[in-house]
């Protein structure tokens, strides 16, 4: 799930804006009105969106983004003025006042790029089950024995065939297996 956090450097600003997003069915994860307390809750949180004001007690906007992780996404509300004055072309704002509706569109895109970011991150660190790595290896002896293949490029060749078939290497090993009982070259 996506950790949504309001900022700004008036608590009652944030509070308001809180009511706004809860009425429309998001949830807070966190307010407050710090750079400090900012990098302090990204720290715990595992990922979302900051939608934060221009200008803090201890920090202004550009060193909270440069400071957050990459698992933040940053929004930041700002008068017209200040977002003309300096460059915000690498991340997304809007003027302030805004109309309610530029907001949550605003946000739903964002938490919806998160949301493809998150599922992005868990494909490539998918941990393969001790039988899937069992039958890739068993795959590889066959190919090294049979074909004289480095274990590399028996690793290659089950990857290649993965890709190019669309199914997982465990499952393209298992289909080579298969094959054992026939006689097959490569």
């Amino acid at each position: 799930m996506a950790d949504i956090i309001i900022a700004f450097p008036k608590i009652d600003d944030a509070k308001n804006l809180r009511k706004l997003l809860v009425r429309n069915g998001y949830d807070v994860s966190a307010i407050c009105d710090s750079g400090a307390e900012i990098a302090e809750i990204v720290n715990r949180l595992d990922g979302g969106v900051l939608i934060c004001g221009y200008r803090f007690s201890d920090m202004y906007y550009r060193e909270i983004y440069e400071y957050l992780p990459k698992e933040f996404q940053m929004l930041l509300l700002a008068s017209p003025a200040k977002l003309s004055e300096n460059d915000v072309s690498d991340l997304l704002s809007l003027a302030m006042p805004f109309k309610m509706q530029d907001l949550l569109g605003t946000l739903e895109m964002m938490l919806t790029e998160y949301r493809r970011w998150k599922k992005r991150q868990k494909k490539k660190t998918k941990v393969r089950s001790e039988s899937e790595q069992k039958v890739i290896l068993k795959c590889k002896e066959l190919l090294m024995e049979r074909n004289g293949m480095t274990e590399e490029e028996a690793h290659r060749y089950i990857q290649k065939l993965s890709m190019d078939s669309g199914t997982g290497m465990a499952e393209t090993a298992e289909m080579l297996l298969t094959l054992n009982g026939k006689e097959w070259e490569i």
